[in-house]
């Protein structure tokens, strides 16, 4: 099952709602997308920490082979 990029994006500003985000579908098919996430919340935290909280916004959507998200590539930072 695909997951639209604007419910992506929803879940993460849902989370941060500071958050700058783009979402792009890498191949077309609604299952690779590539995140940027931009945000105030990632501010003195490591990528790993960064990412793992995007990961938990993403409230299981990518949970093994029944997700509804195969891949995400995610950038994350805190604003300048």
């Amino acid at each position: 099952m695909a997951m639209q990029a604007a419910d992506i994006e929803h879940l993460i500003t849902e989370a941060f709602p500071t958050a700058t985000v783009t979402i792009t579908d890498l191949a077309g098919d609604g299952n690779h997308y590539a995140a940027e996430v931009t945000a105030e919340e990632f501010r003195g935290k490591n990528r790993v920490q960064q990412q793992r909280m995007v990961y938990a916004a993403l409230k299981g959507k990518m949970d093994g082979p029944s997700g509804e998200l195969h891949a995400l590539a995610l950038t994350t930072k805190a604003p300048a």
